[in-house]
This record gives structure tokens, sequence and C-alpha cells, in this order.
């Protein structure tokens, strides 16, 4: 049997890599703004949310699963 850590170091992998390029970029952005306390956290945080619904449900690329993980994380 997996452990909890393991189990979620898949689903982040799953919900996190792969994504179309245009959605991949913004939470790894996002992320390199927190990580180095850049002050555009609420434009990313636009683009991000912005982009996350465009491929939930605009374009259906990802699944609603993968919008809510990404909303949950990061917005």
């Amino acid at each position: 049997m997996q452990t909890k850590t393991e189990l979620q170091k898949q689903r982040e992998e799953s919900c996190e890599y792969g994504l179309p390029e245009y959605l991949q970029h913004d939470p790894d952005a996002y992320k390199e703004a927190l990580e180095h306390g850049l002050n555009l956290l609420d434009c990313l945080w636009g683009e991000l949310y912005g982009s996350n619904n465009m491929a939930a449900i605009s374009d259906g690329i990802i699944t609603s699963e993968h919008a809510d993980y990404l909303r949950n994380k990061y917005l």
C-alpha cells in the first residue's frame, strides 16, 4: 500500500505537469514569483485563474478535477 505522501506526489505530478502550454506557464510563473517575492502576484493570479477556466470550461483540455486541484492549490 502506498503512503499518503506518495499518493499526493503522484496527484501533484498528474495535475501540474503535462498541461497545455498556455496553462503550464501560469502556475510555473506564479510559483516563481512566490519564491522570489515578486510584486506581480495579483497579475499572475488573474492569468492563472483565466487560463485554468479556459482550459477546463472553454477548451475542455483538462478535467474539472484538474481545474479544482489548481484552484485549491494556487487560487
